[in-house]
């Protein structure tokens, strides 16, 4: 008896649940060859040829081409050679998908049109050199194009530096984020809220108080407990608040100071600077900002209270 049998093409298709067209196809390529032929012409494989297919299909589903299956099944590349190269390949494709999942995400979220979602694909391809002139044009266009101190400071805060391998988040933020930096209207919001910043009547040599770090402080325990921005507690929270933030005020009677204050708080609680503060730390790989808006919302609607309990100028006396 033989021990070991020839096997039809329908055998082997069986046998190892590949369609019969594939292992012919296999077969005319010679990946597969016959280890004999019935007395009626068909082709017969041996138990070889079940291991050879099986190493076939698997290269194959691992994406690797024709000619180099060949040549591994032929001795003349070795199977590491060949993966070597194709893992090489495949993190080249995988870069291009993550980029081209970032752009489709990002449209779907902002709900782009064609023209859009064509922007948003150049930017992502964007080289190192082209993604950094983008971001110096955005910041000479905040801070001018020699900012002096603390506007130096804070361009070197405000800026972004998507790694040479970001992930898919990072991408989708850095998509976002030079939408957001496009944005004429929210550049120059910006530069006003940075041009504020560096203006006062501070001391010379003596650091300047940060708004949003110093209303966020001061006001936190009120926003935790749920402290009302009209009731006579949050009075007390706004005068050492205003004392805190003189520096950063016009001089002037405290109406004035009140007003000024009020409209700062309201410029900085604009949601596209959060935003922006939140991107741009998903860029650089930092930690995730706490929000600002709570303590900035509470004060300036604080201090709105206060502004309607100011006493009101009697009106001059008309003649009849």
């Amino acid at each position: 008896m033989d021990d070991h049998p020839l096997h039809t093409i329908g055998e082997l298709s069986r046998r190892t649940g590949s369609p019969v067209r594939t292992i012919r196809f296999y077969s005319d390529e010679g990946l597969l060859p016959p280890a004999g032929r019935s007395p009626s012409g068909h082709r017969l494989y041996d138990e070889e040829a079940t291991e050879r297919l099986a190493l076939v299909r698997t290269l194959r589903e691992l994406g690797i081409g024709l000619p180099a299956v060949r040549k591994i099944l032929d001795r003349e590349l070795t199977l590491p050679e060949v993966a070597a190269a194709h893992a090489e390949a495949l993190d080249a494709q995988i870069a291009a998908l993550r980029v081209r999942r970032a752009v489709l995400a990002t449209a779907a979220r902002q709900g782009t049109g064609a023209e859009e979602i064509r922007t948003l694909h150049q930017l992502a391809n964007l080289s190192q050199g082209e993604r950094q002139s983008l971001v110096d044009e955005f910041l000479t266009a905040v801070f001018g194009p020699e900012p002096g101190m603390p506007l130096a400071g804070a361009a070197r805060t405000l800026t972004p530096e998507l790694p040479d391998e970001p992930d898919a988040a990072q991408l989708r933020a850095w998509l976002e984020l030079t939408s957001l930096t496009r944005d004429p209207d929210f550049r120059a919001h910006l530069r006003d809220l940075c041009q504020e910043a560096a203006s006062g009547t501070g001391t010379p040599g003596v650091p300047r108080p940060d708004l949003t770090a110093t209303v966020r402080e001061a006001v936190a325990p009120a926003v935790a407990t749920g402290l009302a921005p009209d009731s006579p507690r949050a009075g007390e929270i706004l005068t050492a608040l205003l004392t805190r933030c003189a520096p950063l005020l016009g001089g002037g009677p405290e109406t004035d100071r009140v007003r000024e204050l009020t409209a700062r708080l309201e410029r900085c609680a604009d949601p596209r600077r959060e935003r922006y503060v939140r991107l741009l730390a998903m860029v650089n790989g930092w930690p995730p900002p706490s929000s600002t808006r709570p303590a900035l919302t509470w004060a300036a609607e604080a201090l709105r209270a206060r502004r309607g309990q100011e006493p009101v100028s009697p009106r001059p006396a008309t003649g009849a």
